[in-house]
């Protein structure tokens, strides 16, 4: 556990191909089930300060306390995650903390002189932010808002990943309006 951050909740992997991605992770390592959404809705994208509309695909799934997710970017768009593919990388490209108090987060982790490149938004109280913090690949620091409806999301992402029976290995995201 970091003594500055809290635990790792969430190893986030960039791929090229996200439903092979998904079948290789559930068949070989038996972890799932996955909840699959092709293109998430990101609000107040920005990179490196300018604003930019993503379309980028996401699996979630849980090994254990651990959240993994995996990433397919679709387009062209400015990205941390299109810098990771241009570098000739694939793999593990961040390590996330989850966080309830964000903006104090934010506040503490800029003040120690993380420096933000990459944020948006995923539904109510679901802010992120990525720092440059890359010393080698795999180290991208994300602080993930995780209250509210994505919060509940992920609690259900962690309990149906617990004594998953390999049915039903790629399930589609739930709709956070509704949670």
């Amino acid at each position: 556990m970091s003594r500055f951050l809290g635990e790792i909740r969430q190893l986030g992997y960039v791929v090229h191909d996200i439903e092979a991605a998904m079948d290789y992770w559930s068949t070989t390592l038996g972890v799932g089930p996955w909840f699959y959404n092709p293109k998430v809705p990101i609000k107040n994208y920005r990179y490196k300060g300018e604003a930019h509309e993503p379309h980028n695909s996401v699996a979630l799934s849980n090994s254990g306390y651990v959240q993994v997710e995996l990433i397919q970017t679709r387009n062209d768009v400015p990205s941390m995650y299109r810098d990771f593919l241009q570098a000739g990388r694939t793999g593990l490209q961040h390590v996330a903390y989850w966080t309830a108090d964000y903006d104090a987060d934010l506040a503490r982790l800029t003040a120690q002189g993380f420096k933000p490149v990459m944020s948006g938004e995923v539904g109510e109280r679901g802010r992120f932010i990525y720092f440059d913090t890359e010393y080698h690949p795999g180290t991208v620091i994300e602080l993930s808002e995780v209250a509210g409806p994505k919060g509940k999301m992920f609690d259900l992402i962690r309990s149906a990943s617990e004594g998953w029976d390999g049915s039903e290995p790629v399930r589609p995201f739930p709709d956070l309006s509704r949670l």
